[in-house]
């Protein structure tokens, strides 16, 4: 079982995709995302395996949640920076975003 201080290591972030991209080197189908979580971490890039749910021009401006302290992974020929978060349904991979609009940046806690 998983503590609540593991929980606490996360620093689960509110960020806005400002930029996507579909990611032709990726070996499943995905996206390239730049997502800006504000001034103290400003733009962090993620690969994204959502094209089932989702359509580039759809995501211009969601507010997504992303964890923000993971280590860099590579992936392909593109570094990705953060974890966003999803929920794997029946009809892929559904975003976790928030119900009303937060500040860039804003913790999950």
């Amino acid at each position: 079982m998983a503590e609540f201080d593991d929980f606490m290591k996360l620093d689960i972030r509110a960020g806005e995709i400002v930029k996507a991209e579909v990611f032709e080197k990726a070996r499943k189908p995905a996206y390239k995302l730049w997502v800006d979580f504000g001034e103290e971490i400003g733009i962090k890039r993620s690969s994204a395996q959502i094209t089932e749910c989702y359509k580039i021009d759809d995501l211009m401006g969601k507010q997504v949640l992303g964890v923000v302290n993971f280590p860099p992974r590579q992936v392909a020929d593109f570094m990705s920076e953060v974890l966003i978060l999803g929920v794997y349904a029946k009809q892929g991979v559904v975003l976790i975003q928030p119900d009303q609009p937060v500040s860039k940046g804003s913790k999950l806690g």
